[in-house]
């Protein structure tokens, strides 16, 4: 027997309907979308479908939608585009403490190119707040970057309060969604961001694809140089058969959002009132209401994540919250910002549910954790 899976925030595994939707052009369609013959054709068509697919998703124009080879790739050229088409007028960006790497260690290398970065803290729930973000604003700000979606906590950020402040100010809004789109609403239009990032392989999409929202009328610079491809934007022949598989996901999470989005929720639920049941010593990291619906992050009090980890892994696949080798301990940087304090953060373990995801599973992991646990000498309830 496999071990169960409830580590969907790292990666998903492909849908079905997806696997279809591709085998066409993994097996027939071979075309250059570039080339003007009918084999060029078929694959130009299906391109421009899938962005009409991702485009319906987040209710934007298919010209605002331009493919990406994924989230790094999406924050990366969003967040330097920005910066370099626009530091004749600024040299200001502001980000948290809780991003992505994919985004802090852009504004640490653009912090060597001569920008200023201001980094805000998060409170005790993971939250942002619009206050700080208002008074971080100066006049060399161009642009805001906050992530939609925490990964590790699930916390979800008040992004439309965010950009209507930044639309204000004319600074450009970035939000990095990889862990939302296909979880709950990512409405471009009601979110009021400039540039959006999407990343397939967490939405039952194949690895190695994403896309870029850009508003109508934003200015970022290009990504790769070439020929034509992308609106002139991002050179390289189209990577069709993920393009199609991203397009297919989107049509899918679109068509199921609500239903899927309350089967993560009561599979997360079932979850923790089932380890909290069963163990004293276990303590809720993010926000009590506005988080994902799939995620939940808990701290088992005096243990040792990799230690809990090893004890389950063949069993149950998750994720850590802290990082420990040698009896060193590191804690991760989004537990830090949030204050979480080392005895509980060092035993820290994500757990991400998704839609393939059962009760009986949900049961067996609760055995289990509860069981390894238990064998660490830690309380039960």
């Amino acid at each position: 027997m496999k071990p169960i899976y409830l580590d969907y925030n790292a990666t998903t595994p492909h849908d079905p309907e997806v696997i279809a939707a591709m085998l066409p052009y993994l097996e027939e369609h071979f075309g250059n979308p570039s080339s003007s013959h009918w084999y060029g054709e078929q694959t130009r068509k299906a391109v421009e479908t899938a962005r009409e697919q991702v485009a319906s998703l987040l209710n934007c124009l298919p010209s605002e939608v331009v493919f990406t080879s994924g989230g790094t790739e999406s924050n990366n050229w969003a967040i330097k585009g920005t910066a370099f088409a626009h530091r004749n007028r600024g040299r200001h960006i502001i980000t948290s403490r809780i991003e992505h790497p994919a985004v802090t260690e852009v504004c640490e290398y653009l912090k060597g190119e001569g920008f200023a970065v201001t980094c805000l803290p998060v409170d005790e729930c993971g939250m942002v707040s619009v206050a700080d973000v208002e008074k971080a604003i100066t006049p060399q700000t161009i642009l805001i970057t906050i992530m939609h979606a925490n990964n590790e906590v699930g916390t979800v950020q008040q992004i439309g309060e965010i950009a209507r402040i930044a639309r204000e100010k004319g600074i450009i809004m970035h939000t990095d969604a990889a862990q939302s789109v296909g979880k709950i609403a990512t409405d471009v239009a009601a979110l009021g961001v400039d540039l959006l990032s999407v990343a397939g392989h967490k939405l039952y999409a194949p690895k190695g694809i994403g896309a870029l929202y850009i508003r109508q009328g934003t200015d970022i610079a290009k990504f790769m140089h070439g020929a034509g491809h992308e609106q002139g934007r991002r050179a390289g022949t189209e990577n069709v058969l993920e393009m199609v598989g991203l397009g297919k996901a989107c049509e899918i999470a679109r068509r199921d959002l609500e239903k899927n989005g309350r089967h993560l929720k009561e599979m997360r639920d079932r979850l923790h009132a089932g380890l909290c049941e069963r163990i004293q010593t276990v303590k809720y990291n993010g926000h009590p209401s506005h988080c994902l619906p799939n995620t939940l992050s808990l701290s088992f009090h005096g243990a040792d994540a990799t230690t809990l980890i090893s004890r389950i892994s063949d069993q149950v696949a998750v994720s850590a919250g802290s990082a420990c080798h040698s009896g060193e301990c590191k804690i991760s940087p989004v537990l830090q910002a949030m204050n979480v304090p080392a005895e509980w953060a060092r035993g820290t373990l994500r757990f991400s549910t998704g839609k393939m995801t059962t009760e009986g599973e949900i049961d067996r992991a609760v055995q289990i954790v509860t069981s390894a646990y238990h064998g660490l000498g830690g309380k039960m309830g």
